[in-house]
């Protein structure tokens, strides 16, 4: 249908998904899954930590087992940059596999799909970013199969389309999103989940709630403009039916079971957390994340200053649930009067509680409840920032067209800035 100003919208929207196996101990079909998508020689990417732990030890025995050539690579950061990503790929690009593991959080998973990209087409990381940062580069035909292993709850990447990128130097996080970066297969085993701090748990568990609760109130797939050609079809498209089944359960699950699973020893709460960050990846892999995301990304990418509290090893660094959830307050009141129903109903599905028709402060008051009970930051002002930075925090922001693109109202700087105000 056109509108009053006579631009085609879309009709159409794409629901794809990773094929996910869920269950304790299903990290041991590795090796089954592995040899029946082809593959002969894996470079296996392992978050260090994981490694070091032992956590692994079922997934990498049974790759081995099923006579998988696995060649280990852990030089893996926390929230990656450029040169850690560029390490990958080198390496990758040495032991030429047919095909990718990767055993970790989001971190190892993005650094699994980068490197896949890279080693399949060439070229260089920035050739791929998404515009206007990166150059928007889009893959000529499919990568070789992934098959990714999530060891926490919360990035969702073993369902998603997209790779996060740190460019210090720029002072924000960018992405790279084409679907073919979507993982072959997912294997979700709430064992390996076992030893996650409680402070991992606690940020990958509210970057779930965001990923819902974002994609379950962008903009309607219909109000986007129609593309020109398929091929040029986001992977962010907007709210759409099917998508909202995900994002609305994955935003039930996040309310019921997080503050369990933060508690630690709690294996059906880190499960049904695991579960909902597949759940959340396949929602928002389809409707797309907005405002919280993009003010996320310069957050965490001006501040380098700590090391968070309760994370394994000594980079500084600020936990990406973290950046993303202490905005979300403000920006879901702004986006308010754009679907009033909506927001209350979001807040109703985390709360599991009715919740006043028309009351604006339902959602942002249920988030801050729940940020408080897993001992999550609530401000800007704890990650280091004051008013003196919200200027290159929203010049950050605005750098992120792809994100505001779904947000149900398209903010502008001032609108940026307001909600970064709120949220110091």
């Amino acid at each position: 249908m056109d509108t009053a100003d006579s631009t085609p919208r879309e009709s159409i929207f794409t629901i794809e998904a990773t094929p996910v196996k869920f269950g304790p101990g299903a990290g041991t079909d590795a090796g089954w899954e592995l040899t029946r998508l082809g593959v002969r020689r894996a470079f296996v990417v392992i978050d260090p930590y994981v490694q070091a732990a032992g956590i692994a030890r079922g997934v990498l025995d049974s790759l081995r087992a099923a006579g998988v050539d696995t060649v280990l690579y852990d030089d893996v950061d926390t929230e990656p940059d450029l040169s850690a990503l560029n390490r990958a790929v080198q390496a990758a690009r040495a032991a030429d596999p047919d095909g990718f593991v990767a055993i970790g959080g989001g971190s190892a998973i993005d650094t699994a799909k980068v490197a896949n990209l890279l080693t399949t087409h060439g070229g260089e990381i920035m050739d791929w970013v998404n515009p206007p940062v990166g150059g928007g580069r889009l893959p000529p035909g499919p990568l070789r199969p992934l098959l990714a292993i999530p060891t926490t709850s919360g990035s969702g990447s073993e369902a998603t389309t997209v790779a996060i990128v740190d460019l210090p130097e720029l002072g924000i996080k960018s992405g790279i999103s084409h679907r073919t970066l979507r993982p072959a297969q997912a294997i979700v085993d709430p064992e390996l989940t076992r030893t996650a701090p409680a402070a991992v748990t606690a940020a990958a568990g509210l970057d779930v709630v965001c990923h819902a609760a974002e994609s379950f109130l962008s903009r309607p797939y219909t109000t986007r403009p129609r593309p020109e050609s398929p091929a040029v079809r986001p992977p962010y498209q907007g709210s759409n039916p099917v998508a909202d089944v995900w994002s609305a359960e994955a935003l039930r699950s996040g309310g019921r079971y997080l503050r369990r699973a933060v508690q630690g020893g709690d294996l059906e709460a880190r499960g049904a957390m695991m579960l909902a960050a597949t759940m959340a990846g396949v929602g928002f892999g389809s409707a797309g994340v907005h405002i919280p995301h993009a003010c996320a990304y310069p957050i965490a990418g001006l501040r380098h200053h700590a090391h968070p509290d309760g994370y394994p090893g000594t980079k500084a660094f600020i936990p990406h649930g973290f950046s993303v959830i202490v905005t979300a307050p403000a920006a879901f009141r702004y986006t308010f009067d754009a679907d009033p129903q909506k927001h209350v109903r979001a807040a109703e599905l985390l709360t599991g509680q009715p919740q006043e028709p028309g009351d604006r402060d339902a959602l942002p008051r249920a988030l801050l409840e729940l940020m408080q009970d897993v001992g999550a930051p609530t401000r800007l002002r704890d990650l280091g920032y004051s008013a003196t930075d919200l200027l290159a925090l929203v010049d950050g922001a605005l750098k992120q067209q792809r994100l505001l693109a779904v947000a149900p109202r398209t903010p502008d700087r001032a609108a940026l800035e307001g909600i970064l105000r709120a949220s110091l």
